[in-house]
């Protein structure tokens, strides 16, 4: 399957490797095709510089390390995709759909209300019931 994984699940997979998410994350590389969008990429340098310092060198070799494709969809017109109640996570959304991922791993609640069929919006715990 093609997987997209939200910043948040790049960022506690990366920093935690052996909590839930960062489980899931493995499993997700060891056994699909994993998906990364630029944006959630800026984002979580972003997050990283802000709230884990000390730990940014850990998590730019770990996504040295990490085998991935990589989407950037540089112009998103906010009208064609589903509402959501944070409109700073439709370029995620956005760059999940055009990459025509089966799944989109997050661990964002502002994303439980998106209604789409493709891809299938799923948290860790669910991935964990339903995938491994």
């Amino acid at each position: 399957m093609r997987i997209l994984v939200d910043t948040n699940i790049i960022i506690s997979g990366g920093i935690f490797p052996e909590s839930i998410v960062g489980k899931v994350l493995a499993h997700i590389t060891r056994n699909h095709h994993l998906v990364l969008c630029q944006y959630s990429l800026d984002e979580m340098k972003s997050v990283c510089y802000k709230k884990f310092p000390l730990r940014i060198d850990s998590l730019n070799k770990f996504l040295r390390d990490l085998e991935y494709e990589l989407v950037d969809i540089k112009s998103i017109d906010y009208r064609n995709y589903p509402k959501i109640r944070d409109v700073d996570d439709i370029p995620v959304l956005a760059n999940a759909i055009e990459a025509k991922a089966d799944l989109f791993v997050t661990g964002d609640k502002d994303f439980d209300d998106v209604i789409i069929k493709t891809p299938e919006i799923i948290n860790p715990r669910k991935y964990i019931e339903k995938y491994m």
